[in-house]
């Protein structure tokens, strides 16, 4: 395995700075409605639970200590239909293992790694880290239309930044083609708990999906959404239980240890429903807001955008950039990400997110709507 930060691209968020430095001489305040980041407190039955743990004066266990791993199990049971036995492994945050798991699986130069046309820039990233090849594709069209040597496909479901979500039966599909062609998935469903559209985000190790079959499929999850716990870096990635044991090994060596007071403050934050469906309100309250001056801003939602953290939004007349938005919204003291950033597929496009404190979405409710005039005078 070799990391080949060589051939890594320029960090898309710098390019934003000019568009902050503009937001910053709105005379009201900036709202910031880029970055993922959850703003809402850490629930205080989980901030307990981290106290209650800081004497921790040994080392962590990688594999987690067996109340977490516990927690993952029933969590998965209770939430994402697994039914049979599936191998778990706590992560320090998601954000990591989708960098380095195709260089952990042992990916590199003869592999092409995809993912979703309009995707999270790290799927690249960790395909370049492994010397892979990285490859976009449509992850909702047929798997049968999908370019012939793939050998990883990411897959992300709720989708950030375009919250599509893949039904049952299409991922049914993907993996019978992915066992046909000897294909590794991994897919990532940090935003599992936030639909909004749709009954469900259903799994890839969901029974009705895998049929209890869990090799070469894996699921990311996180608790950084629903718990707004980003801060803790905690997550877990579950399924192929024989590479899931090679990748423990790895990081054993590797010193990879979920911090044993996070830990615990894990399993409360999976084992406890009451927070998680009070914070879901807050963010469907947010977007219900947002998505009610969306016509009266020029813009419109993706109409497949059901589940998820972000509005992914293009304006109504055409020839309008996604960069024409992000300057606009600028000068009306509001930061959005251009659709550039998640690939080809986003040109166009702009990612509002939803985590954003109740002041800043009041403020972008009252601005928006005067978008239409800032694209008409561009000066």
């Amino acid at each position: 395995m070799g990391l080949l930060g060589a051939t890594l691209p320029d960090f898309p968020w710098d390019s934003l700075v000019p568009a902050r430095q503009q937001a910053a001489k709105h005379p009201d305040g900036v709202v910031d409605l880029t970055i993922g980041t959850p703003v809402d407190s850490v629930p205080q039955v989980i901030q307990d639970a981290l106290s209650q743990a800081a004497d921790a004066h040994g080392y962590p266990q990688t594999i987690g200590t067996p109340d977490l791993r516990q927690a993952i199990v029933g969590w998965l049971g209770r939430h994402r239909g697994v039914t049979g036995t599936v191998g778990v492994l706590p992560t320090i945050g998601s954000k990591e293992i989708v960098a380095l798991l195709p260089s952990l699986l042992g990916l590199g130069s003869s592999d092409t790694v995809a993912f979703p046309r309009a995707a999270y820039p790290t799927y690249d990233v960790g395909a370049r880290l492994a010397g892979a090849r990285p490859l976009p594709i449509d992850t909702d069209a047929a798997p049968e239309s999908w370019p012939a040597g793939i050998t990883f496909l990411w897959l992300n479901s709720p989708g950030n930044p375009d919250g599509h979500v893949l039904d049952v039966e299409h991922l049914r599909r993907i993996v019978a083609w992915a066992r046909v062609n000897n294909v590794l998935i991994a897919s990532d469903e940090c935003y599992a708990q936030l639909p909004w559209d749709v009954q469900e985000a259903p799994s890839i190790l969901d029974a009705r999906v895998c049929g209890e079959d869990y090799s070469g499929i894996f699921s990311l999850y996180s608790v950084s959404k629903q718990s707004n716990m980003a801060g803790y870096r905690a997550a877990f990635i579950a399924g192929d239980q024989q590479r899931l044991a090679a990748l423990t090994e790895i990081r054993k060596h590797s010193g990879f240890l979920m911090p044993t007071p996070v830990q615990n403050a894990m399993v409360v934050a999976l084992n406890d429903e009451a927070h998680v469906d009070a914070q879901r309100e807050v963010y469907r309250r947010r977007r219900n807001a947002l998505l009610g001056v969306l016509e009266q801003s020029g813009l419109r939602n993706d109409p497949n955008s059901v589940a998820g953290l972000y509005i992914w939004a293009e304006y109504v007349r055409e020839g309008v950039s996604a960069w024409d938005i992000v300057n606009a919204c600028a000068r009306l003291g509001i930061v959005v990400a251009p659709g550039d950033f998640y690939g080809e597929a986003g040109k166009g496009r702009v990612r509002i997110s939803l985590t954003a404190t109740d002041w800043a979405i009041e403020q972008a409710v009252a601005r928006l709507p005067q978008l239409p005039a800032e694209l008409g005078n561009p000066a």
